[in-house]
Formats: C-alpha cells, sequence, structure tokens
C-alpha cells in the first residue's frame, strides 16, 4: 500500500511561474548555473543554487550560501512571486516534448514508504552528494525539487487525471526557452482527492525513476526531525516528501551512452577482433542509433559499427546481468579495454542521449577514443531490478523530459 497525499503547495503566481521553473540544480557546474541566472532574475536555479549570488572564492557547500537561499526564498514570498494553496491538493504536472506528452500526479510520498521499500529504489547514494541537499533542505524547511516516481498505470487516477485535463483550466501552460511545454492543473475537488489517494493504497509499489539523491536527503532530514522533535504522529509535513508520480505507460527513458578515452594498448584491428568474441560486428554507412535489445552502435575512427550480442548473451535471464548497459560492460569494456568500476575510471565518460549521435562523434574525434550509443533501458527492465531487490549500473538511465524546480514547493 503506498501512501500518496495531497498538500498545500508553495507555487508561483500564474503569471511569474515561466520565469521561475529551473532545471534540476544537479544539471549545472557552477557558472553555467551563474549564467543561468544572470539571464533570469527569478529563476529558481538562484534559490536551488545560492552559490550564485557570491564570489567564486566561497565555497559552493558554506552555511552563508543556505542562508542565502533561505533569504532569497523568503524575500520572493514576501514580493508576492509565490503564492501558497490553503487546502490541500493534488496537482497534475504534464510535460511535452517533441509531441509526446506525459501527465503526473503532483504529491507527497511517505518517507516511511521509503524506509519499508514500498518505493523501491535502483541505486546506490553516495553521502557526500546527499549532504548538500540536506543542508539546502535543513535550511529552508522546504523541499524544492520533486523527485520522479513510477507506478504501474491504474484506471482509476487515469480517470481522474483525464478529466481534470480535459475540463478544467489549467494553473500554467508555458513553454519554457528548451522547448519543453508545462502546463499544470489543480486537482482540489475532495471526491477526486479521495478517489486518488484510495488508488494509490491499492497500489503494491511505487518506483524512484529518477532523483535517488534528493529522495534519500529528504528522508535523512525528515529522520532528524522526528529525533529533534521526540514524539511525533506521522501527520507532520516532514515524514513526506516532494514527488510527481507517472504511470510506466507515458514514461520514456533514452539511452545513456559511454565514450572512452583509448583502446587500452590495442591497434584498431586488434580491438574489433577482440571485440568480436562476443559480439558480431557490421560496418555502418552512416551514425544509426541501435534499433533493439541486444544492439550497440560505436564509432570509432570516423566509422560507424553495429554491434549484436551473442545469442549466449542474449539468453542471460539475471534482472541486472541481461541489461544492455551491463553486456557492453561486463563483455567488452571490462575485459577488453579495462574499464574495470566505471564508476571511478577516469577513462570513461557518459552521454545522456538527449545530446544526440553528433555528440558521441564530437568526443570521439577530440578528447575521448571510441563511443557507444546504446539501446535505451526500458522501464519494465528498471521495474524488474528494483523488484529483485538489485542495483541498476551506474548511468543506465536517461530521463527526459527534465521536472522543473520551483513550480511546487512542499515546506516541512
Amino acid at each position: 500500500m503506498a501512501i500518496v497525499k495531497p498538500f498545500k503547495a508553495v507555487r508561483p503566481k500564474e503569471e511569474y511561474a515561466k520565469q521561475v521553473a529551473a532545471l534540476p540544480y544537479d544539471v549545472y557546474n557552477r557558472q553555467e548555473a551563474k549564467e543561468e541566472v544572470k539571464k533570469e532574475e527569478l529563476s529558481f536555479l538562484k534559490i536551488d543554487r545560492a552559490e550564485t549570488q557570491f564570489p567564486d572564492t566561497v565555497d559552493t557547500y558554506d552555511s552563508c550560501v543556505y542562508q542565502k537561499a533561505k533569504e532569497i526564498y523568503q524575500q520572493m514570498k514576501k514580493d508576492g512571486i509565490f503564492t501558497s494553496d490553503t487546502e490541500p491538493c493534488y496537482y497534475i504536472y504534464r510535460l511535452t516534448m517533441d509531441g509526446r506528452s506525459q501527465a503526473g500526479i503532483v504529491a507527497c510520498a511517505s518517507v516511511d514508504d521509503y524506509l519499508n521499500n514500498v518505493i523501491k529504489k535502483h541505486e546506490n547514494t553516495r553521502e557526500e552528494k546527499e549532504q548538500d541537499r540536506i543542508c539546502h533542505v535543513d535550511t529552508l524547511s522546504a523541499q524544492t525539487g520533486p523527485i520522479f516516481l513510477a507506478y504501474r498505470s491504474n484506471e482509476e487516477v487515469n480517470q481522474v487525471v483525464n478529466r481534470v485535463m480535459g475540463e478544467a483550466a489549467p494553473l500554467y501552460d508555458f513553454i519554457a526557452p528548451d522547448k519543453v511545454g508545462h502546463t499544470v492543473w489543480k486537482i482540489a475537488k475532495k471526491k477526486e482527492v479521495q478517489t486518488i489517494q484510495q488508488a494509490f493504497e491499492k497500489i503494491q509499489n511505487i518506483y524512484i525513476a529518477d532523483g535517488h539523491h534528493r529522495a534519500a536527503s529528504a528522508v535523512k532530514v525528515s529522520l532528524k526531525r522526528r529525533e529533534q522533535k521526540g514524539e511525533y504522529n506521522k501527520t507532520e509535513e516532514f515524514n513526506y516528501f516532494l514527488s510527481v508520480l507517472f504511470p510506466d505507460d507515458q514514461l520514456m527513458i533514452m539511452d545513456y551512452n559511454r565514450c572512452v578515452k583509448d583502446l587500452n594498448g590495442f591497434t584498431k584491428a586488434e580491438f574489433l577482433e577482440k571485440a568480436g568474441e562476443y559480439f558480431t560486428i557490421t560496418k555502418l554507412s552512416k551514425a544509426e542509433n541501435p534499433s533493439k535489445k541486444g544492439e550497440v552502435t560505436m564509432y570509432l575512427e570516423q566509422e560507424w559499427y553495429l554491434l549484436r550480442a551473442s545469442e549466449e548473451l542474449l539468453r542471460i535471464s539475471d534482472a541486472v546481468a541481461s541489461l544492455d548497459v551491463s553486456i557492453l560492460q561486463e563483455y567488452l569494456l571490462k575485459p577488453v579495454l579495462g574499464i574495470d568500476d566505471p564508476r571511478t575510471d577516469e577513462r570513461i565518460d557518459f552521454v545522456g542521449g538527449i545530446r544526440g549521435l553528433s555528440e558521441l562523434e564530437k568526443r570521439a574525434d577530440n578528447d575521448m577514443k571510441v563511443s557507444f550509443a546504446m539501446y535505451p533501458t526500458s522501464i519494465r527492465e528498471l521495474f524488474a531490478v528494483a523488484d529483485a531487490g538489485l542495483l541498476m549500473p551506474p548511468k543506465s538511465t536517461w530521463f527526459e523530459p527534465k521536472l522543473r524546480s520551483g513550480l511546487f514547493i512542499h515546506e516541512i
């Protein structure tokens, strides 16, 4: 049973929504973030990345940075940029990119569901990456970046969502500079709120699709506040974290591709011979993405190749070992190119599929040597790994479009 509860969102007034909405804090480095906030005075990135308000000599994680984030947030509320809903609501958040849309429920998920594995994970988290968001959430007493959750599509939820989108006027409807459309509706009628809440109570599991570090950080702040409070009854807002929940049949996972700096001492001919032990290799006349599971396309010395995994590899049944990213790692990157641990090896880099094949060519022609374009991991593969209590290899999934921060804030 999943607890997915409505909440009183702090959110931008309609006239400011487009200006406030910002890509997630972790898609930018410090200089990129500074450039973004120069372009848009109201960008939520000023709050999510408050180091942009200081000289580069100030450490990104200095306590003054988090205090500045709180100061900016409180000032924007005073200035009337944000408004607060007075009754607990659900919200529908629809994102549209390249003609396809996905509509999710904005709500608060349960910290206890996270701890009890009703909310399933497929990645480990690193404490040093969590610490920044722990300080951010704790200082602001607010969760500002929603966790991207997925669930198996539910007809009761679908009916409410489709009805509201078809009948109600949206709160927000704008196209961001990157051409992604963002439309938001409020679900406030008691009967519809109750229907959604009860529908999720019948759903056995929900899954973190993206945002493992943000989720872990929110949970650790919650545990800290529970300890500070001593007695709590689970109705307090710190027992829940901001989420957007999408049905699995609307989600698209893009490829997460690999580039390697060298051929581990092999000549091109020697490398192709070694790679041919587990893959059938065919030269391509042009750049192509792989068309099905078990295929990888490779760019090496200005030529494209199709690599097809052997029948032996395609018969692997283990939820993790059967993933294309696992097969490439275990039967080519590790034994041939010497990439033993892709998490730490500086010879490998990862490129999100949103950047296209031209980026893989550019990297291999410049700072790297060879690029691999993957067939995307499916949402069902992600579910299977999480259901088995296993972990995905690093950089297995790339979700697009990205949820914007600043459209919904959950104060704790």
